[in-house]
C-alpha cells in the first residue's frame, strides 16, 4: 500500500508517518519510481506506535516494542526490552500517583482549615439575639 492508504487505514496522517519514518520506527519499501510502499506488517507497527503514544509513551520508549514486532512476535510487549520499558513506565505512574495523593491530602487539609476558619469567623461576627 502507498503512504496515503497506510495513513487512512492507521487513522493518522501522511505527515505523521513520515515523522515516524524519520525517527526510524516505520520502514517503507521504495518502488522503482521512488514511492513509499508499505506492507501489513508496517500497519501493525503504526497501530502499536499509536496505542503506546495514547497511553503516554514517547517515541524512544516505543522502539523496543517495534523491534519486538519486527522480530516476528505477535505482540510488541513480549520481548525483554519491552517488558523493561513497561516496568519503568509503571514505576513512573506509581510515583506520579503517590505525588498526586500527597497533593490531594494537602488540598483537602487546606480546604478543611479554610472552612473551619470561615465558620469560626462567622460565629464571632454574627450579631447576638437580644
Amino acid at each position: 500500500m502507498r503512504i496515503g492508504e497506510l495513513a487512512e487505514r492507521a487513522g493518522t496522517s501522511t505527515r505523521t508517518l513520515r515523522y515516524y519514518e524519520a525517527r526510524g520506527l516505520v520502514r517503507p519499501h521504495r518502488s522503482a519510481n521512488g514511492y513509499r510502499r508499505y506492507d501489513d506488517a508496517e500497519l501493525r507497527v503504526v497501530h502499536e506506535i499509536r496505542a503506546l503514544l495514547a497511553v503516554g509513551f514517547d517515541l524512544d520508549d516505543i522502539r523496543p516494542f517495534v523491534a519486538c514486532l519486527r522480530a516476528g512476535n505477535s505482540s510488541g510487549d513480549v520481548c525483554p526490552d519491552s517488558v523493561a520499558v513497561l516496568r519503568r513506565k509503571l514505576a513512573e505512574v506509581d510515583d506520579y500517583l503517590d505525588r498526586l495523593g500527597t497533593v490531594r491530602r494537602q488540598l483537602h487539609d487546606q480546604l478543611a482549615r479554610a472552612i473551619a476558619h470561615r465558620e469560626e469567623t462567622c460565629l464571632r461576627t454574627r450579631p447576638r439575639p437580644d
